[in-house]
């Protein structure tokens, strides 16, 4: 599934290792117990069920398999903390995790540790060549739920009245208003997807040719201000621009706004992981779902870009995987001006596109349970491109195919509109 040039370095693959799993301790640091088990919501799941299924992926996938010696922690957490692989055995009810309270955290703090000492005499070893790769899939799984803990929290978070709790204390980082361009692209054919050379998920492969007609695509995300001018104009109260599955689940959970907005004294706010901020109307919007962009879009004579379009553009004006990603430790959307070239292509927000998730012209699907990662998830989703601040770096790459399904919004989603030339 997955090759990286530090598999053949054993040092290396284990300071990697330790690095990644540190970083998805150092995340829990201001939250409580209490706040590591709760469950928002069926779709998100409890920091403590994410520190430990983590973990049992590398118990599952590494040690089980390659170290025979290796003294199983609790035969139970098998059961408990596999997400959706079959091909492992039956698991626990995943809208059920939130009522998990034994193993407490402090088990599950021993759990990680117990896996993370014997992983770390494993890749001691001399030969590691026929399980290094398993490893680096087990670093990207784990950066890929650190990304995911960010958001779960905050979902949770949010459901408080009051919003006692802060996961962090940052200043707002106020936005210059930025003038709204659009990069012209000529009709060309093109190649997207991963090559062999690198880390990447076999989703993403293989690398393959497409043509496109001539295009162009916004310079930057489109911003608060922007998307309170569709919500001032009745956005979300004429069906108009929406698609029919859009416009009824918009009326069923009666949407009005992005996730996290709230009017507040006559004035617009919207929650953070820093608690509730005054709506900044130049920073990209964000919690979006399909539906609300697509719409957006339509409204605003607009579409969204295709799959290919996003990347063709990304490879072509926005070369180097560089912006606010995770690693910067401010996990709210910001935009930062540039002299030229597309803005925010990478972090910041993921952006979606108008392509459906599925399997690219030769794709072929791992063999055994890690064939399960991405394959069967190819049905009535949509591709988000670009990564978001809740990103790690390492993880980001111009193939990365985020996906969701239409409605779901609690990821730091948002939209970069295209049009026809």
């Amino acid at each position: 599934m997955l090759r990286d040039s530090t598999a053949t370095d054993n040092g290396q693959l284990l300071r990697n290792y330790q690095a990644v799993r540190a970083r998805t301790l150092a995340l829990t640091k201001g939250l409580s117990a209490e706040d590591l088990m709760l469950q928002s919501m069926p779709d998100a799941s409890p920091g403590k069920w994410h520190l430990a299924h983590t973990t049992w992926f590398f118990e599952e996938f590494i040690l089980k398999p390659w170290a025979p010696e290796y003294p199983v922690f609790n035969r139970q957490f098998s059961y408990l903390f596999n997400s959706y692989y079959n091909a492992v055995g039956n698991r626990h009810p995943r809208p059920r995790r939130g009522i998990l309270s034994r193993p407490d955290l402090s088990q599950i703090l021993e759990y990680r540790a117990h896996v993370d000492q014997h992983v770390g005499r494993l890749l001691a070893n001399d030969t590691i060549a026929e399980y290094a790769t398993l490893v680096v899939t087990g670093l990207h799984h784990e950066m890929q739920h650190q990304e995911l803990f960010l958001t779960d929290i905050k979902h949770a978070l949010f459901q408080n009245t009051f919003a006692f709790a802060q996961h962090l204390h940052t200043t707002p980082i106020k936005h210059q208003p930025l003038d709204s361009k659009f990069a012209e692209f000529s009709e060309t054919l093109t190649t997207i997807g991963a090559s062999n050379e690198s880390f990447r998920y076999d989703c993403e492969a293989p690398e393959h040719k497409a043509y496109i007609n001539a295009f162009s695509l916004r310079t930057q995300p489109i911003t608060n201000a922007e998307w309170l001018a569709f919500i001032e104009d009745r956005g979300y109260r004429t069906p108009g621009p929406w698609l029919s599955d859009g416009w009824d689940h918009a009326q069923t959970e009666q949407w009005q706004a992005p996730l996290y907005w709230r009017k507040h004294d006559d004035q617009w706010q919207e929650f953070t992981l820093s608690g509730w901020q005054t709506l900044d109307p130049n920073a990209p919007v964000c919690h979006i779902s399909f539906y609300e962009a697509d719409a957006f879009c339509r409204w605003a004579s607009y579409r969204l870009p295709t799959e290919v379009e996003w990347e063709h553009a990304a490879r072509t004006m926005s070369p180097n995987i560089e912006g606010q990603l995770a690693d910067s430790g401010h996990w709210q959307p910001t935009s930062v001006p540039v002299a030229t070239g597309l803005q925010a292509m990478h972090g910041s927000v993921w952006e979606w596109t108008a392509s459906a998730f599925a399997p690219y012209p030769g794709f072929r699907a791992e063999q055994g349970a890690l064939g399960e990662y991405n394959g069967k998830f190819m049905a009535n989703q949509f591709v988000l491109k670009g990564g978001s601040c809740a990103t790690p770096r390492a993880q980001l790459r111009h193939s990365y195919r985020n996906f969701f399904y239409p409605h779901q919004r609690w990821q730091f989603s948002g939209v970069r509109p295209a049009t026809n030339t």
